[in-house]
């Protein structure tokens, strides 16, 4: 018998399709994949319009937040950290109460938000949230 040699041909990846494969794999990826959203601040906002509606100067409890994050309540200062006490105290003596909070333009988000947050543990459901013009 005569031994033949045979030419072994090295093997060979069809790449005839890898460009499907990679193309099903995008949309696979990109249809399975969820974006996170932000949340922010959960308030309703009234309709817009013109009425205004006045408003008595007892009922109104003026927060101003100035631009280092210091808070005055009706002109007095006051500590963060203590706004909930205050303003859930002036609650019960006045159910009207409306608390109008005033922010400077260059106050940082989270001071404004850690004022949010004190009204809203004292259960303040009427906030007033002013222009900073």
């Amino acid at each position: 018998m005569a031994n033949k040699k045979r030419r072994f041909k090295g093997g060979e990846i069809p790449t005839s399709s890898m460009a499907d494969i990679a193309f099903l794999l995008l949309i696979f990826f990109l249809v399975t994949t969820t974006i996170d959203t932000d949340k922010g601040l959960g308030i309703v906002l009234p309709p817009a319009g013109d009425v205004e509606i006045e408003i008595r100067k007892e009922n109104i409890l003026n927060c101003l937040i100035n631009s280092r994050g210091k808070v005055l309540l009706d002109e007095e200062p006051t500590p963060a950290e203590q706004i909930s006490k205050i303003v859930g105290r002036r609650l019960r003596e006045n159910d009207k109460l409306i608390v109008s909070v005033k922010a400077h333009p260059k106050t940082a988000y989270m001071d404004y938000i850690r004022v949010i947050d004190q009204l809203k543990m004292a259960d303040a459901k009427r906030i007033s949230i002013a222009n900073s013009e």
